[in-house]
């Protein structure tokens, strides 16, 4: 028999929104997670239900808090990598991206950089992007009862994983992309390896547009769901797939382009309510794959690039330009890139003094994208609740930093 007192403390120490005497007669509470698969990771739902309806959904966060700015905030700058992967854990390389061109510009060093550095970085960084998008599809799927083109889509992003380890030696957290470089170069057979894997990708971009996308009844059970119209998506600081669904062609790689995106081509799909209302559930996946075409046409020019005019040479060193110590000036600088989930930011405080610094602050575009769910969840039905959820493409260890 369970200990009726340790019940008692275990319900103590989570809190609930509600109160007994703020329960409308005929209402309950319902509490999604924090463990229930559903949820994309530890998050707990308090739903307050009338019926089948939803008159108010709270978030609880905070089960997988990594105290991230504190360790950053008493580490070595290149030491702060590795913890800056386990933010985003399933898009760790363009974390660490965005990272190290924040430190590069605040040190005045990104015009040094070789361009098959920069090359590299953004090749695994469209990579990354892929894989991850790969997850947001396939788990989705999953979620509304979709489950062939969730293994199609995982095998395509194993692939991925496989190529990355190659290139860094870890499968998911790389610590790859260093302050000045790299690593190390790629591996050889490296860039014809991804260009033979992005020839056969599309075919599975389609299938999956056609099985899954374009499914009747995935049609129905996400067209005019959590519909986000775009003031409110602004009013909440939305970024990503999110917010350029609700039809705002926001992509910070074109807006405030930093590496070599300004010499890719690529597109910003937006969403257009083509099954129903611009920025319903069903626009956010649509533009999430759309992105997918975008990332394969980018990792498809930088492989090219590689083998062409920045093709490796027994001079290049990738770690030409790193420093052993990273000490910006006195300063507070703020960087931003975009990150699969949308604008992921660093805010940093140094002293000009330490390789330390004062203060790193994170700026998780799922943070911001998870606080809007009450707002386009209320009135719909439970069931819609975990559609809308799992349209918002969270990872909640960044979420919770």
């Amino acid at each position: 028999m369970p200990d009726p007192e340790l019940t008692l403390q275990l319900q103590a120490s989570e809190p609930s929104f509600f109160t007994e005497a703020s329960i409308p007669v005929g209402h309950m509470v319902v509490n999604l997670g924090p463990q229930h698969p559903s949820t994309h990771g530890v998050l707990r739902l308090e739903v307050l239900t009338d019926g089948e309806y939803v008159r108010k959904v709270v978030p609880h966060i905070g089960y997988l808090h990594r105290c991230f700015e504190k360790h950053a905030e008493a580490l070595p700058f290149n030491q702060i990598i590795p913890f800056v992967d386990r933010l985003d854990y399933l898009s760790s390389i363009n974390s660490e991206h965005i990272f190290c061109s924040a430190l590069e510009d605040m040190m005045g060093i990104t015009g040094t950089l070789h361009p098959r550095t920069e090359y590299i970085r953004v090749l695994c960084a469209e990579l990354n992007r892929l894989a991850s998008h790969f997850v947001a599809l396939g788990t989705y799927g999953l979620d509304i009862g979709a489950f062939t083109p969730f293994l199609w889509l995982m095998r395509e992003r194993e692939h991925i994983q496989r190529l990355l380890e190659w290139a860094t030696g870890a499968r998911m957290l790389y610590n790859y992309i260093w302050v000045g470089g790299l690593y190390y170069d790629l591996p050889i057979g490296f860039e014809a390896q991804v260009q033979k894997f992005a020839g056969n990708l599309e075919k599975t971009l389609n299938e999956v547009k056609d099985i899954l996308l374009l499914n009747s009844i995935f049609i129905a059970r996400t067209a005019n769901v959590g519909v986000l119209p775009l003031d409110v998506a602004i009013g909440y600081g939305a970024t990503g797939s999110v917010l350029r669904a609700s039809g705002l062609a926001l992509d910070l790689r074109k807006t405030t382009p930093f590496s070599i995106y300004p010499q890719l081509d690529f597109a910003v799909p937006i969403g257009e309510g083509a099954m129903g209302t611009t920025g319903d559930t069903w626009d956010r996946n649509w533009v999430r794959l759309m992105e997918c075409y975008q990332s394969l046409g980018m990792v498809q020019q930088c492989a090219k690039a590689l083998l062409g005019d920045h093709k490796r040479t027994p001079a290049y060193n990738p770690q030409e330009h790193c420093p052993k110590k990273i000490r910006p000036e006195q300063m507070e600088y703020y960087f931003q890139g975009e990150s699969p989930r949308g604008q992921l930011g660093f805010f940093i405080q140094t002293d000009g003094k330490r390789d330390i610094p004062l203060r790193c602050k994170v700026r998780s575009p799922a943070f911001s994208n998870l606080s809007l769910l009450p707002a386009i969840a209320e009135g719909t039905l439970l069931a819609d609740v975990i559609a809308i959820l799992g349209s918002l493409d969270m990872v909640m260890g960044e979420i919770d930093r």
